[in-house]
């Protein structure tokens, strides 16, 4: 009789804490997974962001996609194995006609990110650089698109 009608036990504040906390953790640990990293920025106007790209894609990518970012020579062509060569990465190809989300997708993922069948010798550079570090590349890359392109380009990311 000398319970409140709204009083709840001191036992169930525990169990509605815990449930609660856990929760949080729960959601926590869902949102890294769906979003890996965070939402990492390719921005070709950071410059810190830019020199980092530049200093990786000279290690990572320019022996396939040329120091300059000319790619293979007849890039369109393809090979006697079927793979196309390494596409330029400047104006001349074809790399700011896909998003952000593609461009990401394939440098992690490489063969994994094109449809079944597809031949590419683009190897995936999940396990050997972070998401970050495949941002600064990326922003390397559009940094050195004339304007126009990457006007062009960041459609294709509105789009989405």
């Amino acid at each position: 009789m000398g319970r409140r009608l709204f009083a709840t036990p001191r036992r169930d504040w525990r169990r509605i804490g815990f449930g609660s906390a856990m929760l949080v953790i729960v959601l926590t640990v869902i949102g890294f997974v769906l979003l890996g990293e965070g939402s990492v920025r390719i921005d070709p106007s950071d410059n810190n962001q830019v020199a980092l790209g530049k200093r990786l894609y000279a290690t990572a990518c320019a022996s396939c996609h040329g120091a300059a970012l000319e790619g293979q020579p007849d890039w369109q062509r393809r090979l006697p194995n079927g793979r196309l060569p390494a596409p330029p990465h400047d104006a001349s190809g074809h790399t700011w006609h896909h998003s952000d989300t593609f461009l990401m997708s394939v440098t992690q993922r490489g063969p994994a990110a094109y449809p079944k069948g597809y031949l590419t010798d683009m190897p995936a550079f999940r396990d050997s650089l972070s998401d970050r570090e495949i941002a600064a590349i990326l922003s390397y890359i559009k940094s050195e698109w004339p304007k126009d392109i990457r006007v062009r380009q960041n459609r294709l990311n509105s789009a989405r």
